[in-house]
C-alpha cells in the first residue's frame, strides 16, 4: 500500500474537504455510539470520553473534542502501543487497552484508552481510538481518585498497552483481571465494551472511506488536513507581536502540603509565526495527586492556541505541530514516576490560565479572569448486605471567568475540563440519594465591569449508609479577577450545614462517613470578574438583582448601586448610588 508515500499536495482541495467532513462525521458517529451504549453515568451523562482517528504513526487526523486534553493523550497511548507491538504484528479485529499515565498517555488511571488498529489489505493504515473514564479501577477509595494518594499505585490498577481483543475475541485473562480489580466490575466492563464497539465502528467507517476514495488518497488528504491546520495557526501567530511574555496561575487548597499553593509559570515566545511555551519555572512536583504529564501540557498549549486563533479549527495533529512545549523533569508538569496524578485537572486548567495571563498583554481575546478550580470528590453508597459499594461519580462544574468584553458563564466546566453536569433525575433514579437543592449561588460571581460566572450548590440527602471521598477539600484562594475585577467565591463541601452536626470537609478528612438522613452540600467555586465593578452599568446590576444573580446587599457593597424595594420590585436610589460610585473618578 502506498498511503504513506503519496504526496499530499497532489490531492485536490475538494477531495481534501470531502474527506475532512467524512472523518469528522466518523468520529462524531463513534462518539454518539459510545454515549448511547455507556453503562455508567460518567459516560452516558457526564460524557467524560473522546473518540479519534489517527494515522499509522499515531498522529491525530480527527478528534471529536469533548476533552481537549485527549489531543495529547491519544498520540502518547499509540506511541506506547507501537513500542510494544510492532505495526506488522497488528491485525484487524485487535483492540488494545491502556490506562498507565507513565507507560502510556492516559491523564490518570481511570481514563482507559481502547485502541483498534485499522488494517487494510494486510497493512496498517491507522488507528480508531477512544478514551473513557471508568467508575472504579481499585485504589484507596471508591472511584479510585483519592486526595490522600501519594503514589500512582494508590490510584488503582494500571495497564501499559495490552491486547484486550484478539481478532475479534476478548482476551479473557485481561477482562478477568480488570473485573477483579474494580468495585464496579459490571460498569467498567460494560463501558469498555461500548468503547470496543465505538472503535470497531470507526475502523469500519474508515475502511469504507478508503474503499471509496482509495487508501492512499485518504492518507494523503488526512496529512494535508493537519498541515493546513498548522499553516492556519502559524499564519495567525505571525500577526502577533514578536517577544517573550510571561504568565502564571495557581491552585491553592487545603489538600496541598502545608496549604501552600502550586504555581504554574509559563514563558511564551512568539517568533515569526512560531509559538513556544516554556514551563520550566513551574513549581516542583508535589507528593499529593496534583501533578500532570507532559502530553497533557502540550494539549493545553494546543487548546489555548485554538481559543486564541479560531475556536472552529479542527482538532488534529496540526494544533500540536504548531506549538513547542518545554517542561522540566521533577516539576508538577513532568513528575517522576511514581508521583500520583489523579487530580490533574486543576493543574491543567491553571496551565491554560497561565497562557492567557501571559498573552493578555498583546491579545484582547486572551483577557479573561480566572475560572473555577473545582471542588471534587466521590460519593459511595454501601449495600446492607456488605457487597460492593455503588459509586456515584459526578464531574463537578463551577464557572468561567469574565472576559474583557463580556460576563463569565455560570454553572459550567471551565477550559480543558469540559463535560456536563449529571441531571437530577438520573442521580435519584440510580443512587439511594435525594437531591434537595440545586441552584446558583448569589454573589458568587466575581464583581467586575463584567461579572464572573456564578457557582452552583447541590445538596444531597443520604437515603442509606455511605461515604464521601474528598480530593481537594477547601479552596484557600478563590479564582482571581482581572483589571480591578474581584475574585469569585471559594466554595466548600459541608455535611449537615446549619445544624449542630455541621462539619466542613477538608482534604485531611480523606473519607468521611455518611449516614441515612445526612445532608452533603457541595458548593462550587465562582469565577473572577473583569474590570472595576463600580463601572458596571447600573441597569445591568439591576437586571442581575432581578435574576437573583446578585443580592441587594451585594449590589450596594460590590457595585455601588443602592436599590430600594417598591411595588414594581426595586428602584434605584440615584442620589445614594452617585455617592457610592464617586470613588470611580476619585
Amino acid at each position: 500500500m502506498t498511503a504513506h508515500v503519496t504526496d499530499d499536495s497532489t490531492v485536490d482541495a475538494i477531495t481534501v474537504e470531502v474527506i475532512s467532513q467524512s472523518l469528522g462525521g466518523i468520529v462524531q458517529e463513534m462518539q454518539n455510539a459510545l454515549f448511547c451504549t455507556g453503562y455508567s453515568t460518567i459516560v452516558r451523562e457526564s460524557r467524560d470520553a473522546s473518540c479519534a482517528i489517527l494515522d499509522s504513526e499515531g498522529r491525530v487526523l480527527s478528534q471529536f473534542t469533548v476533552l481537549p486534553l485527549h489531543l495529547g493523550a491519544f498520540p502518547a497511548c499509540v506511541d506506547a502501543l507501537l513500542e510494544r507491538y510492532p505495526a506488522k504484528t497488528l491485525k484487524s479485529g485487535d483492540a488494545f487497552v491502556v490506562n498507565h499515565p507513565y507507560y502510556g498517555g492516559s491523564p490518570h488511571a481511570p481514563d482507559m484508552a481502547l485502541i483498534s488498529p485499522i488494517v487494510l489489505d494486510g497493512k496498517l493504515f491507522g488507528f480508531s481510538a477512544s478514551i473513557a473514564h471508568k467508575s472504579d479501577i481499585g485504589g484507596m477509595v471508591p472511584g479510585s481518585s483519592s486526595g490522600q494518594a501519594r503514589e500512582i499505585f494508590h490510584e488503582g490498577i494500571m495497564l501499559p498497552p495490552v491486547k484486550f481483543m484478539a481478532e475479534g475475541f476478548v482476551v479473557l485473562e485481561v477482562e478477568t483481571i480488570l473485573a477483579a480489580n474494580s468495585r464496579t466490575p459490571e460498569l467498567v466492563l460494560g463501558d469498555l465494551s461500548g468503547q470496543v464497539g465505538a472503535t470497531a465502528l470507526g475502523a469500519s467507517r474508515v475502511a469504507d472511506l478508503c474503499a471509496k476514495h482509495g487508501a492512499a488518497v485518504v492518507a494523503a488528504a488526512g496529512k494535508r488536513l493537519y498541515l493546513l491546520t498548522e499553516q492556519r495557526v502559524c499564519a495567525a501567530v505571525k500577526e502577533w507581536p514578536d517577544g517573550v511574555y510571561t504568565g502564571s496561575a495557581k491552585v491553592h487548597s487545603d489538600g496541598l502540603e502545608g496549604g501552600e499553593p502550586i504555581v504554574v509559570r509559563v514563558s511564551v515566545r512568539i517568533d515569526g509565526g512560531q509559538a513556544s511555551f516554556d514551563w520550566t519555572a513551574s513549581d516542583d512536583q508535589v507528593a499529593g495527586p496534583y501533578n500532570i504529564r507532559p502530553p497533557l501540557v502540550r494539549a493545553v498549549c494546543s487548546y489555548a492556541i485554538k481559543c486564541l486563533v479560531d475556536p472552529d479549527l479542527p482538532s488534529n495533529e496540526g494544533l500540536t505541530l504548531a506549538v513547542e512545549s518545554l517542561t522540566r523533569p521533577g516539576s508538577c508538569l513532568e513528575p517522576y514516576i511514581p508521583a500520583p496524578v489523579n487530580t490533574y485537572m486543576p493543574i491543567a486548567n491553571v496551565a491554560a490560565e497561565a497562557v492567557f495571563d501571559a498573552l493578555a498583554e498583546i491579545l484582547p481575546m486572551a483577557r479573561i479572569a480566572e475560572s473555577s478550580r473545582g471542588i471534587s470528590g466521590t460519593l459511595a453508597h454501601f449495600d446492607r448486605s456488605g457487597g460492593f459499594p455503588r459509586v456515584q461519580y459526578e464531574l463537578p462544574a463551577g464557572a468561567i471567568g469574565a472576559r474583557a468584553d463580556g460576563d463569565g458563564v455560570s454553572a459550567s466546566k471551565a477550559h480543558v475540563a469540559n463535560g456536563t453536569i449529571t441531571p437530577i433525575e438520573i442521580i435519584e433514579s440510580e443512587f439511594p440519594v435525594e437531591l434537595v437543592r440545586f441552584e446558583l449561588v448569589p454573589d458568587s460571581g466575581g464583581p467586575g465591569r463584567h461579572r464572573g460566572g456564578l457557582a452552583y450548590v447541590r445538596e444531597y440527602r443520604m437515603l442509606g449508609e455511605g461515604q464521601f471521598s474528598s480530593r481537594v477539600g477547601q479552596m484557600l484562594s478563590a479564582p482571581d479577577g482581572r483589571q480591578s475585577g474581584r475574585p469569585g467565591s471559594a466554595g466548600a463541601t459541608v455535611v449537615n450545614p446549619g445544624t449542630p452536626q455541621e462539619h466542613v470537609i477538608l482534604s485531611e478528612d480523606g473519607t468521611f462517613r455518611l449516614h441515612a438522613g445526612d445532608v452533603l452540600r457541595r458548593e462550587m467555586t465562582g469565577a473572577g470578574g473583569y474590570g472595576n465593578p463600580l463601572t458596571r452599568p447600573v441597569e445591568q446590576v439591576v437586571a442581575d438583582v432581578l435574576d437573583g444573580y446578585v443580592t441587594v446587599d451585594g449590589a450596594r457593597r460590590d457595585y455601588g448601586v443602592a436599590l430600594v424595594a417598591d411595588d414594581a420590585g426595586y428602584r434605584v436610589d440615584e442620589t445614594e448610588t452617585s455617592r457610592l460610585r464617586a470613588a470611580v473618578s476619585a
